[in-house]
Parts: C-alpha cells; sequence; structure tokens
C-alpha cells in the first residue's frame, strides 16, 4: 500500500522578504531609464521649421536677389515687373514688351512657375507651422496665418497676371490688376517676415530673462 506523502507548507521568515527587495531594487535601478525628454529633443519639430525658413530664405535670395536682377540684361535693363513694389503703369509694361524677346518672356514665364510658385508655398507652410508653436491662443493664431497665407495666393495669382501682360493685348485694367497683386504680395511679404522676426525677438527676450534669473537664484 503506498505511503500517503504529507505535504509541507513552506513558510517565508520575514527576513528572506527583506533579503529580496533590495535585490529587487538593484535590478531596478540597472535597467536603462529613458528620459522622455531625450525622445522628445530628438524628434523637435523647430528643427524642420528651421530648416524650412531657412530654405525660405534662400528660395527669396535666389528669385529676387539673383534672377530677377539678371533678367534684367534680357530687358534693356529695365526691372520685372515683380520687383517692383510700388506697382507700375501702362507705359512700363509697354517698355517691357518693347525690350523683350519671345525668350526672355520664355525665361520669364519658367522663373514664375518654378521658383516663383515654389517661395510663396514654402513661405506660407513653413510660417504657419511656427505660428501653430508659438502662438498658443487658437484667434490670435487665425489672425497671424491671414498673412503668409494671403502672400501665397496673390503671389501665384500675380505671376499668372505679369504672364498675361505679356502673352496677350495689353490693356489698362489687366495692367491695374497686376500692379495691385504686387503691391499687395510685397505688403503681405513684410507683414509675414515682420511676425517671424517679431515673435522670435519675444521668445529670445523670454528665454534671455529665464537664464538671467536662474543665474541670480543661484548665486543667492
Amino acid at each position: 500500500m503506498a505511503k500517503q506523502v504529507k505535504k509541507t507548507k513552506e513558510y517565508r521568515k520575514p527576513s528572506q522578504f527583506r533579503e529580496q527587495e533590495p535585490a529587487s531594487a538593484e535590478a531596478s535601478a540597472a535597467r536603462p531609464t529613458i528620459k522622455p525628454g531625450s525622445q522628445e529633443n530628438k524628434s523637435n519639430p523647430m528643427l524642420l521649421i528651421s530648416v524650412g525658413l531657412v530654405v525660405c530664405l534662400a528660395l527669396f535670395a535666389y528669385y529676387h536677389l539673383l534672377t530677377m536682377v539678371q533678367m534684367k540684361d534680357l530687358s534693356d535693363s529695365l526691372t520685372m515687373p515683380d520687383q517692383r513694389v510700388f506697382g507700375y503703369t501702362m507705359g512700363d509694361i509697354q517698355a517691357l514688351r518693347t525690350a523683350m524677346d519671345a525668350d526672355a518672356v520664355g525665361q520669364l514665364n519658367y522663373l514664375h512657375k518654378t521658383a516663383g510658385f515654389l517661395f510663396p508655398m514654402f513661405t506660407a507652410v513653413f510660417s504657419m507651422l511656427l505660428f501653430i508653436r508659438w502662438i498658443p491662443n487658437r484667434q490670435t493664431r487665425w489672425l497671424a496665418w491671414m498673412a503668409p497665407i494671403g502672400f501665397a495666393v496673390v503671389d501665384i495669382w500675380e505671376n499668372f497676371a505679369i504672364d498675361a501682360l505679356f502673352s496677350h493685348d495689353l490693356s489698362t485694367g489687366a495692367v491695374l490688376l497686376a500692379s495691385i497683386l504686387t503691391t499687395i504680395r510685397w505688403a503681405l511679404l513684410i507683414i509675414t517676415a515682420g511676425l517671424v522676426f517679431g515673435l522670435g525677438v519675444v521668445r529670445a527676450n523670454r528665454g534671455f530673462k529665464r537664464k538671467l534669473l536662474a543665474i541670480r537664484e543661484g548665486t543667492d
């Protein structure tokens, strides 16, 4: 007859639990801790926005300070309509039509379709992203967005209006429309740049004051 094995329960002493607690604490301390700030720094969207704004500046320099200035070589040293901040008249456009041949007009049209399109689009997108980061109030942010959005729309519309001045019969209404669009476009660009620069100065001033206050508290 098989013997019945008597099961016994193992009772641990309180000292054994106290010995295991430091071991578990050491194991948890040995595990690598991931700081949420480090991951956030790696995926900081301000880096992308900063790069985008640098691209906008490069496109502005290429479009307005390089290619549009070089277009004077094809127009008997006359300034392109895009560069005339305060607009232009029927006589200005007539002089350009006389000085520019088909190749020069094609070159101007090509610039409008490439850099003339990319510059306003990049400026609008990255300015709006910057305002999202720097303007917490939703209503104020929408007001700030009106400048870059309006600039992009008016700039692209202006490109088509200027191209029409060289490809269709010249009329007073067409010249007046293109001239108004050019002036509005420059005004909106200046407003957008002013908002970006102004917000940057305000944030830099706040950061400087915080660092100065931290230094003073550390020395006290």
